[in-house]
């Protein structure tokens, strides 16, 4: 088809784990339309996601400094045309990405439906039931181009190799490795830190546990957590974003709260235990290719009002812990089933 795109120019600019979803979807474009071009709008500390995927390239845009305001994306427009793209895929549909997009006269542009109208009846209680997911409607926004993209059978890169520094710091022994991201935007989301606690105990009995997580409060968390438990090591704020993809890669599963890390991981093929709190699957944001078993959920029984909101910012005070009504038994068992 001759008026198909040959250069589409992809805008996902935040958050972590939007940008690490659309990893999966772009892995089967690439692969199912080899002879188109992508080139992918984002922030530059993302630029990682995208390493091994064929023809796609990374266009960072920085937001607080020449690209900042009107006259910044004005400017920012220009440099874009400059690389020749036809074709606009917007997978964010902000004001800043509108924004960009009226500078795109005379090329195709196509915006993300966020499905706002069913997800405020999902968080309503209106009706409570499973809406499209964030990958399905990333796919919609190119199938409107006419590219049809199939991620039924989903192919993932090799495990990377690790290099000293992370050697050195996961030490030398052999035993599997299990991830645990305990942290979350909003503490609505976090499974309580006394029962991770426990958790994390448990499983350091039998497996390496590594801790990841950012920011200097999460880090001194982290830090007291690995001295604490034989076998527990934290990598966060030690390890630069391509050396935490190297070492996902080679775990056997990952704990994570709805968060970016669930996301992270999915997009490298491992398996993702997810915990949820005020926030559900049923809003689409569940990490790709992962067996709905593996997403352990707050008892709606006790807190019917879940989900309280779509991205677990706003919940009821008495809602703030519902995920401890997940059992750390539960969460264990899961994990060892897994591995």
């Amino acid at each position: 088809m001759a008026n198909l795109p040959k250069h589409i120019l992809v805008i996902r600019l935040s958050a972590m784990g939007d940008v690490a979803m659309s990893v999966p979807v772009l892995r089967a474009f690439t692969e199912q339309h080899p002879s188109v071009k992508v080139t992918v709008l984002t922030r530059g500390f993302f630029a990682p996601f995208f390493r091994d995927l064929d023809n796609v390239s990374v266009y960072a845009a920085n937001l607080k400094a020449e690209h900042k305001g009107v006259l910044g994306l004005y400017k920012l427009s220009k440099e874009l045309r400059r690389l020749g793209i036809d074709a606009v895929a917007d997978l964010h549909n902000v004001l800043r990405s509108s924004i960009l997009k009226v500078f795109f006269f005379g090329i195709k542009t196509v915006q993300i439906d966020k499905g706002r109208t069913e997800k405020k009846a999902l968080v309503s209680g209106e009706n409570f039931q499973q809406l499209k997911t964030t990958h399905q409607r990333y796919i919609d926004v190119f199938e409107t181009f006419g590219f049809k993209i199939d991620v039924s059978n989903p192919y993932f890169p090799k495990k990377s190799s690790l290099n000293k520094k992370t050697q050195a710091l996961l030490g030398s022994d052999s035993i599997k490795q299990i991830g645990i991201a305990p942290f979350a935007a909003h503490e609505g989301k976090m499974y309580p830190l006394d029962g991770m606690e426990g958790v994390i105990e448990a499983l350091s009995k039998d497996y390496k546990v590594v801790l990841f997580g950012g920011g200097q409060k999460e880090i001194a968390i982290l830090n007291e957590l690995e001295t604490s438990f034989g076998n527990v090591v934290s990598v966060a704020g030690k390890l630069s974003l391509d050396e935490e993809l190297d070492l996902i890669s080679n775990l056997e599963v990952m704990l994570s709260m709805d968060s970016g890390n669930a996301h992270i991981a999915a997009m490298l093929g491992i398996k993702v235990v997810t915990v949820w709190g005020v926030t559900h699957p049923f809003a689409g944001f569940a990490p790709f290719n992962q067996p709905t078993d593996y997403a352990l959920l707050a008892d709606r029984n006790q807190f019917p009002q879940i989900p309280t909101s779509v991205y677990g910012n706003k919940y009821p005070e008495n809602y703030k812990e519902a995920s401890r009504s997940i059992p750390p038994e539960a969460i264990i068992e899961k994990i060892k089933s897994i591995v």
